[in-house]
C-alpha cells in the first residue's frame, strides 16, 4: 500500500525520492537531514536537495534551532493546497485558452483505459438529449455517477448491460462482452471498442455519420429482439 501511495504523491508535484522522504517524515514527525539519510537509505546530500525541494513545494516546514530538522506538512492540507493550486492554474489556462476548431468528421483512436475512461465521462457530460449504452455492469460501474447525474437533468438513458441498474434509465439485460463498450451521445458522437482497464485498450471515437448510424442501427436491431424475446 505504501508503495500505492508513493507512486500517487508524485502526481501532486513530487519526485519518488521526495515522496518517500516525505512518507518517512509523516510517520516519524521532524527529523534532521542525517535521521532521514540513515532511515531511507538514501545519502545525505540527495536527503538535503529533496527536503529543500520538499520546502518549496508545501511539503514540510524548517526548524532551526541547534540542528536544522524537517516538520511534515499535514499530508491533507499539503494534498488540497497542491489542488487548489492546480484549479486556479486550470481555471487561467481555460479562461485563455485559444479559440479551439471543432472537427467531429474524423476518426480518433484513444488509447489506455484511463484515457478512455476520461472521454466516457466528458461525453455523458457534454450529453444534451439522449445516450445509448452497450457494457458491462462492471464497466459502467466506473462513470455511475455521472450516469446519476445525466438522469438529474431529465436526459434519456437506455443501457444494455447484463446486470447494471439504475432508477430513471431504461435498461435492458442482456449478455454483453465483457471488454467491450458502444457508445453513442445525443445521436451524434460514438465511442466503440475495448476497455479492460489496461494500458493497451483501445477505443475509435467519432462523429462520423455513417458510423454514427451503423451504431444507432445496431443498438436499435439489439434493442426490437430484446422487447420481442427474440
Amino acid at each position: 500500500m505504501e508503495r500505492k501511495v508513493l507512486e500517487e504523491l508524485t502526481c501532486f508535484g513530487l519526485s519518488r525520492q521526495e515522496a518517500s522522504i516525505y512518507v518517512e517524515l509523516i510517520k516519524h514527525g521532524k527529523m534532521t537531514g542525517y535521521e532521514l539519510s540513515k532511515e531511507t537509505g538514501i545519502s545525505r546530500s540527495n536527503v538535503y536537495a529533496a527536503c529543500a525541494e520538499l520546502v518549496t513545494k508545501g511539503a514540510c516546514y524548517l526548524e532551526e534551532v541547534e540542528s536544522t530538522k524537517y516538520i511534515p506538512v499535514d499530508l491533507e492540507v499539503f494534498l488540497k493546497n497542491r489542488i487548489n493550486r492546480l484549479k486556479e492554474k486550470a481555471d487561467f489556462i481555460v479562461a485563455h485558452k485559444p479559440a479551439e476548431v471543432v472537427n467531429a468528421d474524423g476518426y480518433i483512436t484513444i488509447r489506455g483505459s484511463e484515457n478512455i475512461l476520461d472521454k466516457v465521462k466528458q461525453m455523458i457530460e457534454c450529453t444534451n438529449a439522449r445516450i445509448y449504452l452497450l457494457a458491462s455492469s462492471k464497466i459502467i460501474e466506473n462513470f455511475e455517477s455521472e450516469l446519476i447525474n445525466l438522469a438529474k437533468r431529465n436526459i434519456k438513458i437506455v443501457i444494455l448491460s447484463d446486470g447494471f441498474n439504475m432508477v430513471n434509465a431504461k435498461i435492458y439485460k442482456t449478455e454483453v462482452e465483457p471488454d467491450q463498450i458502444r457508445f453513442i451521445s445525443d445521436s451524434t458522437f460514438v465511442l466503440t471498442g475495448q476497455l479492460s482497464g489496461s494500458v493497451e485498450d483501445k477505443c475509435l471515437y467519432s462523429g462520423q455519420e455513417n458510423l454514427v448510424s451503423v451504431m444507432k442501427e445496431y443498438l436499435k436491431n439489439k434493442i426490437f429482439l430484446l422487447e420481442n424475446n427474440l
